[in-house]
């Protein structure tokens, strides 16, 4: 008498609990706003943090080149006009032409953590300046504050920021210490201010559409940004 033997018979449709679970993935990464496809782009993102110790006193520019590539998207540049009834000071961040700083007329001081990127005014550049008949703008006296930058890379916009201290010395600018800067590889991308790392964004990212998968509410804490 032969046996006959055959494989177990194998259901082409999934368990309710495993419908379930895909049901709520589909769901969450909808919610996300990303199809599988899209789930491969946080992954590529990535921060260029090149740090710096220049210090600008009168008379200087320094030219910034957020991506290496030659060109100086950003001329930071401290000068001043003395005549013979007056003395004036201004220190300045000039973007290169098609880019901008955040602000509007008067560049700002972000503090760490600040958000940069999109649905903002980028058209700022005085930080700082001494007349005659008063002082202006928000870089007077600042430690490690933040410019806020928007640039171009092959006709696409992205983000970055400049990390600087200024200090004022009998109301006259005297230096302006650049620290360090940095910019968003992905372009369109909102950028942290003091955020050297892309990692901490991409796993933050990775692991709140895990929990949103498995039909978690608790949320994840703030993703971690350098002084």
């Amino acid at each position: 008498m032969e046996l006959s033997v055959r494989p177990p018979r194998i259901s082409s449709r999934p368990s309710a609990s495993i419908q379930r679970q895909l049901n709520m993935y589909a769901i969450a990464a909808g919610a996300a706003g990303v199809g599988m496809l899209a789930l491969a782009s946080p992954a590529e993102a990535k921060i260029i943090y090149t740090p710096t110790d220049v210090t600008i006193v009168a008379a200087d520019r320094c030219r910034l080149d957020l991506n290496h590539d030659g060109i100086a998207d950003f001329t930071l540049s401290h000068w001043s006009v003395s005549l013979s009834w007056t003395f004036q000071s201004f220190l300045s961040a000039i973007p290169a032409a098609g880019n901008g700083v955040r602000g509007c007329f008067d560049a700002l001081a972000l503090k760490a953590g600040a958000k940069i990127g999109t649905a903002a005014s980028f058209c700022g550049h005085l930080m700082a300046a001494h007349y005659p008949d008063g002082d202006v703008g928000l870089w007077r006296n600042v430690k490690n504050r933040y410019l806020g930058l928007e640039f171009k890379i092959k006709g696409e916009t992205h983000y970055g920021w400049a990390r600087l201290s200024v200090l004022v010395e009998n109301q006259i600018i005297g230096t302006a210490s650049l620290t360090g800067y940095a910019y968003e590889t992905l372009p369109n991308r909102i950028i942290i201010a003091g955020q050297t790392k892309g990692a901490e964004v991409v796993a933050a990212q990775a692991a709140c559409l895990g929990r949103l998968a498995r039909g978690s509410a608790r949320p994840l804490g703030k993703v971690g940004t350098h002084p």
